[in-house]
């Protein structure tokens, strides 16, 4: 057997190898920004459902978890359609690196003052003040499970899930990716006092 060819069992293990050492470069960066490590009363919960609370984006899991689940079938689809055209791209294994690295960036990203004051200025999110590291690992690793299950699903189920959760979090936190994104972009004021309840 060509030991170089990789076979089913290792062929994921360059890439996951890889993914782990971006996550631990990120922890880096977001530690030498000054990220708090967990939740700054020291507490570590699995879940942490209260929205508009002080801890919100500072344990494993929370409602925005969702969104970065869908961050893994969205990442999984576009370089899926990139892999058409870029060969290097082919091996399922070097996409889910590629996502890791945009997740990673997004991230990092998230956790600058510009983007911090963005989320108070333009969305209901007036107390946020970034992500805890903890948090922020947990987002990669939840992006990745929404990626491989996008890698093995049909698609018409991967599209239902991302319509699902998309559907829970409006009806169940007045917020979602899609809104998300639209009121960073191009705040509106009648959606943002709808999401406060007003």
């Amino acid at each position: 057997m060509n030991t170089l060819t990789p076979t089913p069992s290792n062929r994921w293990i360059p890439s996951i190898s890889v993914s782990l050492g971006v996550i631990a470069v990120t922890v880096g960066v977001l530690a030498a920004m000054g990220r708090p490590f967990t939740c700054e009363n020291g507490t570590i919960k699995l879940w942490h459902g209260a929205v508009n609370s002080s801890e919100n984006s500072q344990h494993i899991a929370d409602w925005y978890t969702f969104t970065h689940v869908t961050h893994g079938f969205l990442f999984y689809f576009l370089l899926w359609l990139l892999s058409r055209q870029v060969k290097f791209l082919q091996p399922a294994g070097i996409r889910l690196l590629c996502a890791v690295i945009l997740e990673a960036g997004g991230e990092i990203l998230e956790n600058t003052p510009f983007i911090i004051n963005r989320y108070r200025e333009a969305t209901i999110a007036l107390g946020y003040t970034g992500d805890s590291i903890l948090n922020s690992v947990s987002d990669i690793v939840f992006m990745s499970c929404g990626f491989l299950l996008a890698w093995r699903l049909p698609t018409w189920l991967s599209i239902l899930i991302v319509i699902v959760l998309e559907t829970m979090l409006l009806l169940l936190i007045r917020d979602n990716l899609s809104l998300n994104i639209l009121m960073l972009l191009y705040p509106i004021d009648s959606v943002r006092d709808w999401q406060a309840g007003m």
